[in-house]
C-alpha cells in the first residue's frame, strides 16, 4: 500500500501550477491512473501484508538521540549508558558477542552488557512498592485479595501493556521484532532498575505509581478478584469482626417453575443487611448476594472513594529487603 501511496502523492505533486503559486486542479484524470493503480494493489494483494520492520533500520534514526528523548518525555533523569543496557536483552548481547567473535574481535574485548541485573532489580522495586501501594489503598481486603490485585498489576501482560505505551517497542535490543510480552515486560522491569541507579530509588517508586498503579483506575475490582467460595469467606469475615453468623434469606422470588426463573436473596447479620442478590436458583441467588456482601464489608464497589495516585509512600513504609 505504500507503492499506491507514494504514487498518489508523486500524481499530485505533478499537477500544474499557475503564475500565482496556486495548484490548478484537474478537470480529467488520466487514463491511465486508474489501470496503474489497480496494478500495484494486485502485485501489493500478492505479496501480502509487509512485515514489520524496526524503526533502526531508518535512515534517519539516531539511537542515543532517541534514549534521552524517552526519558525527557518521561520527565525522568536517567544514565544514558544506563538505559541502553536496560533494553538490551540478553539474546541480543549473546548474538552481537557471536557476530565480533566471527570479524576476529579479540575475547578480551567481546563485552556486551545486558539487562538481566537491572531487571531483577526493578522487579523487586516494583513489588515491594506495588505490595505497600495495594496494603495502604484497600486496608480492609484481606491478604488474599490484596495478593492478587498485587498480582494482577506484575503481571506479564499489564507490564507489557505499560510498556508499549511508554514507547519502548522500538528502543529493544532484542532477537526479535515485533518484541514478545515477555521482553517488553522485561525491558520495562530494566528501566525501573535504571531509574533507581540514576536518580535514586524513591524517582522509581514514583514511576512505578504513576505507570503501574495507575492500571487500577476505574477497574472493576471483581474482575481481577473474585472469592471463590463467597458464602464462606463471609462467615470468617463476620466472625472476625463479630457480626454474627450471616443468615441467607429469600426476599422475592418470580417465575420459580419456568426456564426465567429469579430469586431474590438478601443476606442479614444481626438484623442488618449486608447484601442482596439475584439469580437463576436459590444456591446463585445466595453466592450473589454474598459476593456483594463481602463488596460492602471490604469497600470495593463502583462507588468506593477512588484511589490516590498522588500519595508518596514512606520508604520506611515499602518493604524493600534484598
Amino acid at each position: 500500500m505504500s507503492l499506491i501511496r507514494g504514487f498518489a502523492v508523486a500524481i499530485t505533486m505533478a499537477k500544474p501550477m499557475n503564475r500565482t503559486g496556486t495548484v490548478q486542479t484537474c478537470r480529467h484524470i488520466k487514463r491511465w491512473v486508474s489501470p496503474t493503480l489497480r496494478e500495484l494493489a494486485h502485485r501489493v494483494q500478492k505479496q501480502g501484508p509487509q512485515k514489520p520492520e524496526p524503526r533502526a533500520g531508518f535512515i534517519e534514526w539516531n539511537y542515543r538521540s532517541e534514549l534521552f528523548a524517552f526519558g525527557k518525555r518521561l520527565n525522568e533523569e536517567f544514565q544514558l549508558p544506563l538505559l541502553q543496557t536496560a533494553f538490551t536483552e540478553r539474546t541480543y548481547a549473546h548474538q552481537e558477542q557471536e557476530r565480533q567473535r566471527k570479524l576476529g574481535i579479540a575475547e578480551s574485548d567481546l563485552h556486551t552488557a545486558d539487562n538481566v541485573e537491572l531487571a531483577a532489580k526493578g522487579a523487586h522495586i516494583a513489588k515491594a512498592y506495588i505490595e505497600a501501594y495495594v496494603q495502604h489503598s484497600l486496608p480492609k481486603v484481606p491478604a488474599i485479595g490484596q495478593k492478587a490485585i498485587t498480582s494482577y498489576l506484575l503481571s506479564t501482560e499489564t507490564l507489557a501493556h505499560v510498556s508499549t505505551h511508554l514507547g519502548t517497542k522500538d528502543l529493544i535490543f532484542a532477537s526479535e521484532y515485533p518484541p514478545s510480552n515477555e521482553t517488553l515486560a522485561n525491558t520495562l522491569n530494566a528501566v525501573i532498575g535504571a531509574l533507581a541507579d540514576s536518580s535514586g530509588v524513591e524517582r522509581a517508586f514514583l514511576f512505578v505509581r504513576d505507570f503501574i498503579c495507575t492500571q487500577l483506575n476505574q477497574k472493576d475490582l471483581l474482575d481481577i478478584w473474585t472469592p471463590e467460595q463467597p458464602l464462606q469467606l463471609l462467615g470468617e469475615v463476620c466472625a472476625q469482626r463479630k457480626l454474627g453468623d450471616p443468615e441467607p434469606r429469600l426476599l422475592g422470588d418470580c417465575g420459580k417453575n419456568t426456564v426465567l426463573s429469579a430469586f431474590h436473596v438478601g443476606i442479614y447479620s444481626n438484623r442488618q443487611l449486608l447484601g442482596k442478590g439475584f439469580g437463576e436458583d436459590v444456591k446463585t441467588a445466595t453466592e450473589t448476594a454474598a459476593i456483594d456482601a463481602l463488596q460492602t464489608l471490604f469497600d470495593l464497589h463502583d462507588n468506593r472513594r477512588p484511589f490516590d495516585f498522588g500519595i508518596q509512600l514512606e520508604t520506611k513504609h515499602v518493604r524493600l529487603e534484598a
